[in-house]
């Protein structure tokens, strides 16, 4: 093994440094790039909607508790979850510890992750990362899920993480939760280095071209040391796998797992390697940076002209091969991929626009039924967060995942459409925090200028500009996103093709260049810029087709909304409006249930929470995870609060039509209420004895017989003694349990009685005013109609402490207010004592 170790260790040394050769010679061009373009200046068409800079500061996104799997004993373990604003998902022992500011037990960085939901899609997964070892189609895999509702996050080099939780509810939302942040993370790099980015980007791609690897590539995603490190197992895993599978032993789920485990070995010890690396070799370049600035601000012009010369030279070797491949390999499929590209793009953007409306009309019917300024405040604050709710983005990104170049994926060399699906779920949520940012500035304005004199009425005219405004926008981004896509699978495949002919001529086009410009000027470079520009027209020209013929919604490039709302720009320079402040609502300090005060730690003034999630202290584990509280925190994920905007006659309509159907099940809002669901609380009215009695709770065994025929066992017996009657007598709860239980039959005896007597004075009645001749009215009987009924209710035993056999708070209740006798075979003979409340704690 100390060979296999030296040999993988040669091998990564080795591509770090074929990297290094070409990012040292991008870095040059790319600040040539650079400053060119701010000195010439240039740009798109501007943006209508306004741009949030920070729209996450003082924002948590999820927190909440489920079953992480540990590899070291193969067991689960609850564990509480924390995301922060940086999308790094943090495990901590409990709660507690997050928010003593403990350091988690385990952090994730999901770039390059995907998140699963069957074990089914993870097996798959798993046979095709070890090749010879494939488990069959049914078959157990190395771990069991604690629930039938797994999540698994799954790397093809990093260790996997096995969670589960226990409802399927719980799952969509952990999943939606998940997706985000591995979606985040592999958002590409930072636009903020206009030098370091291109080049690295461009290092990359090259490097990998010269191994023949063109086209997208999937694992482009993270920072620049975790690509470089999957750049390096990309080059290791092949031989390591040819190295170790032979000598992996034992059963197939066991050498699944060796290898997994021996996978995620290699690849931390490559992590650290390439991070040093690569800052060492940034901080060589950037040393340089300030003398090539000077050279390339002094000589702009002389290298301009020069780049030009030698351009036209390679463009006549170059751009008659490429208009052949042109005619006969791409110009064919152009309109295909971009119908494929267009058709889930645009239902995607609809979704938003839909979804962006819907929320807009739920604050407009808020302020027609009086909601008031605490109310409208709290609508503000969850509107304020909607592009980065991933449950109620979901059926956004969903529109898109349905993305599909099957056919088209094997003549052009794409690996599969998530670069596209995830870049096109970004640009969506980008979109809708512009739409909703761009509402709340125009709406502030209007509340500051007008006052809330017809509040709905100034709602509804900031909505139409808004919808305007995304309208126009979302077509230029979806333009431009078809663009550099049609980009992304034409080029690499053109390159393929030309390489072979091109790349040996180009050496001789090196002597036209200057050796002071030579740094600047690759023919490499020069040579990609050409075989773009044969391309570019006939893209351009289908984009433009497809704008024209209006079949998804897109402006025409003639149409430019050049500064049509030139005072809009300039609320965008003011600061986010902070709704709860404003309006005084309950979650202006800040304080949101779950959210922690940093990425590590949970000191200091808590974050407000974007996804609502219930955390519960002191319940058994199992459901401990992340039920909902509707309405408490930032964004409910369903229209719980659409019932309180509703007219007061319908309120009434749909109270009488609950009164006839079944109570559907509710999240509890406290932890007494979800005792009360495990425990339920019986409560009757029976005659205490002569002895003198007290109030309390004493344990007893016994079983009482329901109304339903289910025989439920007697834990407790507490006693709540009357104010009014002044004699009391101390009974023991065995006493007061026969004593409930005898009763019965002497209850029912009695309301028998009773009833067969309001029969006979009934039918007196009758008979009276038949035989009445004079016309006489009879007068209203005294006689009680009807017994009162037994109360059987359900009470929160805020003195019991015992949580053994909990049951999920979302079981349905017994209905509150209807009777439930207590039959038993017992006879016992009354007692006539005075009367003392009784509850009697079912377990």
């Amino acid at each position: 093994y100390a060979d296999i170790i030296m040999t993988l260790q040669d091998m990564d040394v080795d591509v770090m440094k074929e990297f290094a050769d070409v990012y040292e010679q991008q870095y040059p061009v790319a600040l040539f790039n650079s400053v060119r373009y701010e000195i010439e200046g240039g740009g798109g068409t501007q943006s209508q909607l306004l741009h949030r800079k920070d729209a996450l500061a003082g924002r948590s996104i999820f927190s909440g508790n489920l079953f992480q799997y540990l590899e070291e004993n193969r067991k689960w373990r609850n564990r509480f979850v924390s995301v922060p604003n940086s999308y790094t998902i943090s495990l901590y022992e409990s709660k507690a510890a997050h928010e003593r500011g403990l350091h988690p037990k385990v952090t994730i960085s999901c770039a390059g992750y995907k998140a699963l939901t069957s074990l089914d899609e993870y097996m798959e997964l798993m046979n095709t990362s070890l090749p010879g070892i494939k488990a069959k189609v049914g078959s157990n895999p190395f771990i069991k899920c604690a629930t039938q509702f797994p999540l698994i996050l799954w790397h093809p080099y990093a260790r996997h993480h096995y969670f589960c939780v226990m409802t399927e509810k719980e799952q969509k939302k952990w999943h939606a939760v998940l997706q985000d942040c591995v979606r985040h993370c592999n958002n590409g790099l930072s636009e903020d280095c206009p030098v370091q980015t291109p080049a690295f980007t461009d290092a990359v791609r090259l490097h990998r071209q010269a191994k023949g690897h063109y086209g997208t590539w999937d694992m482009m995603c993270g920072e620049p040391p975790q690509i470089l490190a999957n750049l390096v197992m990309e080059t290791l895993h092949p031989e390591l796998r040819n190295v170790i599978a032979p000598r992996l032993k034992g059963k197939m789920q066991q050498r699944q797992r060796n290898w997994m485990l021996i996978s995620d070995a290699v690849y931390k010890q490559v992590l650290p390697q390439t991070k040093g690396q690569y800052e060492a070799l940034v901080g060589v370049c950037e040393a340089q940076r300030v003398k090539l600035d000077a050279t390339l601000r002094t000589d702009m012009d002389q290298i301009i002209t020069s780049k030009e010369h030698v351009s036209s030279k390679i463009r006549a070797l170059v751009l008659p091969k490429a208009e052949q491949l042109l005619r006969t390999s791409i110009q064919p499929y152009i309109s295909s991929i971009l119908e494929a590209l267009m058709e889930p793009t645009s239902r995607g953007f609809s979704e938003v626009r839909d979804v962006f409306f819907k929320e807009l009309v739920e604050i407009s019917k808020n302020s027609l039924n009086g909601g008031g300024k605490e109310k409208l405040g709290e609508h503000m604050e969850r509107l304020s967060m909607l592009a980065f709710h991933p449950v109620k983005m979901q059926s956004c990104y969903e529109k898109v995942e349905q993305l599909n170049l099957e056919g088209l994926q094997q003549r052009f060399d794409v690996s599969s459409p998530s670069v596209f699906v995830s870049r096109a779920q970004i640009l969506m949520r980008e979109q809708m925090d512009n739409a909703v940012y761009t509402f709340e500035q125009l709406l502030n304005q209007s509340l500051e200028t007008q006052g809330e004199n017809d509040l709905c009425k100034t709602m509804q005219k900031c909505q139409d500009r808004v919808l305007k405004k995304y309208d126009y926008d979302s077509s230029t981004v979806r333009k431009k996103f078809f663009r550099e896509a049609l980009l992304q699978i034409v080029i690499p495949y053109m390159l393929q093709q030309l390489s072979p002919s091109c790349s040996p001529e180009l050496p001789r086009f090196k002597e036209l260049i200057f050796e002071d410009f030579s740094r600047f000027l690759l023919v490499e470079n020069m040579f990609e810029e050409v075989v773009l520009q044969s391309v570019t027209k006939d893209i351009m020209m289908a984009v433009k087709e497809a704008a024209v013929q209006r079949r998804h919604n897109l402006y025409r490039d003639s149409i430019i909304l050049t500064n049509s709302d030139p005072n809009l720009h300039l609320l965008g320079e003011t600061a986010a409006v902070d709704w709860a402040a404003k309006f005084g609502t309950d979650e202006a300090d800040g304080t949101a249930e779950g959210g922690g005060s940093g990425e590590g730690g949970g000191s200091g003034k808590r974050r407000r929470q974007v996804v609502s999630m219930i955390q519960l202290d002191g319940v058994p584990l199992p459901y401990e995870s992340c039920l909902e509280v509707p309405g408490v925190e930032q964004i409910p994920e369903e229209d719980v609060e659409s019932k309180e905007e509703e007219k007061v006659e319908e309120k009434e309509e749909e109270e009488q039509e609950e009164e006839e159907l079944p109570a559907e099940p509710k999240s509890p809002d406290s932890v007494n209420e979800i005792r009360d669901l495990i425990n339920p609380v019986v409560e009757v009215v029976l005659p205490a004895s002569e002895e003198n009695q007290v109030n309390g709770t004493e344990p007893t065994t016994g079983t009482i017989t329901m109304d339903d025929g289910l025989e439920e066992e007697v834990t407790h017996v507490t006693t709540v003694v009357d104010d009014a009657p002044k004699k009391s007598a101390k009974t023991s709860a065995q006493t007061i349990l026969q004593q409930l239980i005898g009763n019965k039959e002497a209850e029912t005896e009695k309301q028998r009685q009773e009833e067969a007597d309001i029969k006979n004075a009934i039918e007196e009645i009758e008979i009276a005013v038949q035989d009445d001749d004079g016309g006489k009215q009879v007068p209203e009987s005294d006689v009680e109609l009807s017994p009162p009924p037994l109360k059987v209710t359900q009470l929160t035993d805020s003195s019991s402490h015992e949580d053994s056999g909990f049951q999920s708070p979302t079981n349905e209740a017994p209905e509150d207010g209807e009777p439930e006798p207590i039959t038993n075979g017992l006879n016992r003979a009354d007692q006539i004592i005075d009367p003392a409340d009784v509850e009697v704690a079912l377990a």
